[in-house]
């Protein structure tokens, strides 16, 4: 018998709205992989959208040909080595219609630039993608976790993430990125306070302390109890 590999349902936490009133793309650099993909369902919906892609330079622009080809009223090009080739994302989000969701990906600075700009917004039409995590791991330590399944108590060492004390004592805690962008070590909190340092948990789910990252994120009470 070969080796028994675990699997589960997708993970979507960049998820396109269809039936929105209206979509406006916002893509940076290679961050234009997933809006390609998002622009061509809407597109195929027959659903009101718009596309902003920004790049240093054109040669290095991934679908813009084809994309300008396609719906040249519906995409903006933005060029680092143009003159014009600057995206202001202020007025791009002042101008969208009534309703507009909005989805962003890019590098760092693009994705700060469109939170400011959509700051005002519902949270709920403003959508993001990271590539890398906003905060590094919490490895502080000084505190337990506590797994409600077994009854274990394992002290988190300084320097050790929840997800390291795990794995060094043999709990086969499911994880992927390790920097708590994608999701994957989602865990239920049942008692105790986390120090949530992931960029998956949106506000409110963050508030309700129901379910933490355990790859990244820490506590700040002595005690956490997970379900594990």
């Amino acid at each position: 018998m070969g080796t028994l590999l675990p699997i589960g349902l997708p993970r979507n936490h960049f998820a396109l709205r269809e039936d929105a009133a209206h979509s406006v793309l916002v893509a940076g650099g290679i961050g234009i992989t997933p809006l390609r993909a998002m622009q061509a369902r809407l597109a195929q919906l027959g659903r009101p959208w718009e596309l902003h892609y920004a790049c240093r330079a054109r040669a290095r622009a991934a679908f813009a040909d084809e994309l300008q080809a396609q719906a040249p009223g519906r995409v903006q090009l933005y060029f680092g080595d143009t003159a014009d080739g600057r995206l202001d994302l202020a007025r791009t989000v002042q101008a969208a219609p009534a309703g507009a969701h909005f989805y962003c990906c890019g590098p760092q600075a693009m994705l700060q630039a469109f939170e400011q700009a959509t700051a005002a917004l519902p949270a709920e039409r403003v959508h993001l993608e990271r590539f890398a995590a906003q905060q590094a791991p919490a490895v502080q330590g000084g505190f337990v976790v506590e797994l409600a399944r077994s009854g274990r108590r394992l002290p988190v060492a300084p320097g050790m993430t929840i997800l390291d004390t795990l794995l060094a004592n043999g709990i086969d805690a499911p994880y992927s990125c390790m920097q708590g962008i994608c999701g994957a070590c989602a865990t239920r909190v049942l008692d105790g306070l986390p120090a949530h340092q992931d960029s998956v948990l949106g506000p409110a789910e963050r508030a309700a302390n129901q379910t933490m990252m355990v790859c990244c994120s820490g506590a700040h009470s002595p005690v956490l109890r997970l379900d594990i």
